[in-house]
């Protein structure tokens, strides 16, 4: 049959012939000799690391770009050189003058690769050559290579690249009106095209020399500002796009000119203090690296500077005129190459240059790339009714409203972007959150003061230890950067140190009103059980943290980073996100979805991987598993004591060590019992029946994803004790009926599976046109196995047991759907990684296959005949229709032995009842909709 045919080669099926073995050597060899003449023990190493991983790519030709071999090899080279590069330059201390000087954008050149489909293909090979990187060059092997901090770097500098060059074009003439204008300079160097490249180096610099490592988008776009204010005051107005004189795009300041920052800011939803810090930077690095003498703006006689409010400005005389800009261009252009020579990271140059193959179709504008698991749609990611202000539109009115209260700001609208986005959460923090004091209130005081015994002191040190711990300042006595520019370490602590603050303010503003809310709840001020909670402190800590991460768009701290910086597991934190977003109101739309995205991704898979506490839960209300759970290793290590965290940081609070005893209790060494007991399980309050799965999928908020507000009508309202999710998993349940808090939180947890679920089932039969019985029955399947064939999910994603539920469905009701019609379908799903089908884990141990043994990722066809079906077919079984009984041969058995039948199943629930949020038309003559109204909270 056609699904029998995997959609990967295994090594048995190899697409690459011995005899051609030799041939994809020689290639290789050509394009690190001839392509990017590597010295020869770079060449060696890159051949070593070849030879070791070149039956993967035997046996993964059809999966890599466009299935050819040709181009699937031409990826793996790309891929085999960039490991070399980032992981032999951190290990060789001494490297020889002029070896491993090639860059990545060199290495996609002479491999004939884009960027965009470099990263689309690239972690396929991390997850592919994984345990031969990590034979190589350590465990660490992951983290040095850097690739989703690169690629996310890209995603960052593809969105400022676009706003600089569409900011560029509405302040100053277009090369071509340039020429038109200046026909009697034939071979001349085009001053536009120069202008131009001028201020995207001096960005380059700036991010290299004044942001250090933590290149955050925000602080890029204060640094992308910066940039265009110091092209304004020195390009010649002649050259400008705008006429300042009458403009009505630019803020007054009296009669003193134009504000040109508060101008600034308002278009791009910056804040001018943070600006103003930005601006002092590039002027010292103007002075510094270009060795240009600065002078007082308000001193200075130049018509650029006319109608400008020059209070604050500092001018550089003649940066922008011959010759001093030739030099400036070169001296930046010789600091990037270093830069750039040293670290073998992206030339970031490219992005300017529409016409450079690197950028193939759409890197940089309208394209789509695949960040850790978050696609960003450059076009498209921001909602479709937000708007953001042209710097160059002019007002309609004279009445328009003040944005920001800003007069005169503009009142054009363009389509938002990310970085607009971003800029808007940003003020968020500089409006709700920075304000606040960085001590607890005198209201979470109270709270805190009237536990058991006063634990403010425990809450205060804990929060500074552990936000030490995911924002770590750098040692201030290392090297600095020559000249006057600023100690990258000095910036780093700088950064770390705001960052610091802005998630201690959340924290403490969340955990007030939690304690308030929980307080009305119990009818008690007494919280013990829940301040006292070594894990949910954390988990608010991680949350707070993440949420300050994710508005600045750090490159640095990508998720889940927090979750090992806290020594949480994912489990954990999906307890506390949703009370997370229902008590803080001000919560920004973007926020609240990156935290609804987040909470799908932890329920999706991360729970599911090992070392996960979900399974310290799982191994107590599901003893049957535990057997399983043991032998793969899943079970999570006991949480690290605070004490083993500051030690690890070297931090000191001048105050003694505060630990309690259940905190050093989940430190302790013993058996697997103590690990149960060292995690905490999912409970609920007493006060609600077992039977009741309770969403924490569920935000009771008006900005919810499509999903979310699917689920957001299937929720209790009802809420529970946040105090009783924490609780340890072998405590009995305080609501009775003879469970166990793993048990009832086991229970909970399967709740939001299949309801999650439930959303994917939908959207895949709707887009495969399939009817309402074969939805019910994909349903049925899959809570099937959720509840008696549970450890199919383990060290899985919840899309792949949905996959093979659906064509498993397919067969037994003799649909003429192929597995390769789903897959194309579930392509066009928001939430598709291709690593899904791609890549799904097997443990060969426990079956009977033909002499293979140990662990491995195989495709999901492989995966669904060898393993899937043995499995689950007594399930399929159960599911035929009245009289087809025959059907089963039908079904794709890897082996045909007699299986008997799974225990007796409890009854399955019904398919839920989703809410329609599509738009419905309402008038028959006109093309009018109305689309559903947003829950609200």
């Amino acid at each position: 049959m056609e699904e029998s045919k995997p959609l990967i080669a295994t090594p048995g099926n190899s697409q690459i012939n011995r005899s051609d073995s030799d041939a994809v050597e020689a290639r290789f060899t050509d394009l690190c000799k001839s392509g990017l003449s590597l010295l020869e023990n770079t060449y060696n190493d890159a051949m070593k690391l070849f030879k070791e991983t070149k039956h993967l790519l035997s046996a993964n030709v059809s999966t890599i770009g466009n299935g050819a071999l040709e181009e699937a090899e031409r990826f793996w080279f790309a891929f085999v050189l960039y490991s070399i590069k980032r992981l032999s330059e951190k290990t060789a201390e001494s490297v020889q003058p002029g070896d491993n000087k090639f860059t990545l954008c060199q290495i996609l050149r002479a491999a004939k690769l884009n960027i965009v489909d470099f990263f689309k293909e690239l972690p396929q090979f991390v997850v592919k050559a994984g345990p031969v990187l990590s034979n190589m060059y350590g465990e660490d092997w992951e983290n040095r290579l850097e690739a989703n901090e690169l690629q996310t770097n890209f995603v960052h500098l593809s969105l400022l690249s676009k706003s600089y060059k569409r900011a560029f074009r509405e302040l100053f003439l277009s090369s071509d009106a340039n020429i038109d204008k200046n026909s009697d300079t034939d071979d001349a160097a085009d001053p536009v095209s120069e202008y131009r490249r001028f201020g995207w180096l001096l960005f380059l610099a700036l991010r290299i020399h004044a942001f250090s490592r933590f290149k955050d988008l925000v602080t890029c776009t204060n640094g992308f500002v910066s940039v265009l204010v110091v092209l304004i005051i020195h390009v010649p107005i002649h050259f400008r796009n705008f006429n300042i004189h009458d403009s009505l795009r630019f803020v007054r300041k009296g009669d003193k000119g134009v504000d040109l920052l508060a101008s600034l800011c308002n278009v791009y939803n910056a804040s001018e203090d943070d600006l103003r810090k930005m601006m002092e930077k590039v002027n010292i690095l103007i002075e510094d690296m270009l060795k240009k003498k600065p002078c007082v703006a308000s001193e200075c006689k130049t018509e650029t500077l006319e109608n400008i409010d020059t209070d604050g400005l500092i001018y550089f005389e003649g940066l922008l005129e011959e010759p001093s800009l030739s030099s400036c261009l070169n001296i930046l252009e010789k600091d990037y190459d270093d830069a750039i020579r040293n670290k073998g990271e992206l030339d970031e140059r490219v992005l300017i240059n529409e016409d450079d193959s690197l950028l193939a179709s759409g890197s940089s504008s309208g394209g789509a790339v695949n960040v850790t698991g978050v696609e960003w749609k450059f076009d498209s990611i921001a909602s479709p009714t937000k708007t953001i202000s042209s710097p160059l539109s002019p007002h309609h009115s004279p009445t328009a409203s003040h944005a920001n209260g800003v007069p005169g700001a503009s009142n054009s609208r363009m389509p938002a972007t990310p970085k607009t986005t971003t800029m808007t959460t940003a003020k968020w923090l500089h409006t709700y959150i920075s304000p606040l004091p960085s001590k607890p209130s005198a209201e979470l005081q109270c709270f805190l003061s009237s536990c058991d015994r006063d634990v403010t002191n425990d809450v205060t040190r804990r929060a500074q230890i552990i936000l030490e711990a995911i924002f770590p300042s750098s040692a201030l006595s290392e090297r600095c950067v020559d000249g006057s520019l600023q100690s990258t370490n000095l910036m780093d602590n700088i950064w770390a140190e705001q960052q610091r603050l802005e998630a201690l303010k959340l924290y403490y503003r969340v955990l007030e009103a939690m304690c308030t809310a929980e307080a009305q709840l119990l009818h008690a001020t007494n919280l013990t059980s829940l301040l006292t909670n070594e894990r949910f402190h954390r988990c608010m800590l991680a949350c707070s943290a993440e949420l300050v991460l994710a508005t600045h768009k750090t490159v640095t701290m990508l998720f889940p980073a927090v979750l090992e910086r806290t020594g949480i597991t994912a489990f954990d934190l999906s307890k506390v996100i949703e009370s997370f977003i229902r008590h803080e109101v001000s919560l920004p739309r973007e926020l609240r979805r990156h935290l609804n995205s987040l909470e799908e991704r932890l329920l999706e898979s991360m729970v599911w991987e090992k070392g996960s506490s979900m399974y310290n839960s799982l191994i107590v209300a599901r003893p049957a598993l535990s057997a399983e759970i043991n032998r793969l290793g899943l079970l999570a290590e006991p949480m690290p004591s605070l004490d083993a965290i500051a030690t690890h940081i070297n931090f000191s609070s001048g105050g003694p060590s505060t630990s309690s005893p259940s905190q050093k209790h989940e430190t302790s060494p013993g058996h697997v019992g103590s690990s149960i007991l060292g995690q905490n399980g999912d409970t609920r309050s007493p006060k609600r029946p077992c039977t009741d799965l309770r969403s924490v999928l569920v935000e009771r908020n008006p900005f919810t994803s499509p999903v979310r507000d699917c689920l957001l009508a299937l929720s209790n309202k009802s809420k529970a004790p946040l105090q009783s999710a924490f609780a340890s998993p072998t405590r009995p349940n305080p609501g009775g009926g003879g469970e166990t808090c793993a048990e009832t939180g086991i229970n909970i947890f399967f709740g939001k599976i299949n309801k999650l679920a439930a959303v994917r089932i939908n959207g895949m039969v709707e887009r495969l046109q399939l009817s309402q019985q074969i939805r019910e029955s994909v349903y049925c399947l899959f809570q099937q196995i959720l509840s008696q064939q549970t450890s199919l999910f383990f060290n899985r994603h919840i899309d792949q047991i949905i996959l093979c539920c659906f064509y498993g469905v397919a067969k037994i009701s003799q649909l003429n759907l192929t597995f390769r019609e789903i897959i194309c379908n579930y392509r066009k799903q928001p939430q598709c990684k291709p690593q899904v089908f791609r890549s799904v884990f097997v443990d060969w141990s426990t079956a009977r296959h033909n002499g293979k043994t140990g662990q491995d990722h195989v495709d999901i066809i492989t995966f669904y005949n060898e393993i899937f079906i043995p499995t689950v077919k007594p399930m399929l079984v159960e599911l035929c229709p009245s009289g087809t009984s025959t059907r089963t041969t039908q079904i794709p058995d890897a082996n045909n032995s007699n299986e008997g039948q799974c225990p007796g199943s409890p009854k399955v629930a019904p398919f839920p009842s989703l809410p329609d949020m599509s738009p419905k038309k309402v008038s028959a003559t006109h093309n009018v909709y109305v689309s559903p109204l947003w829950t609200s909270k």
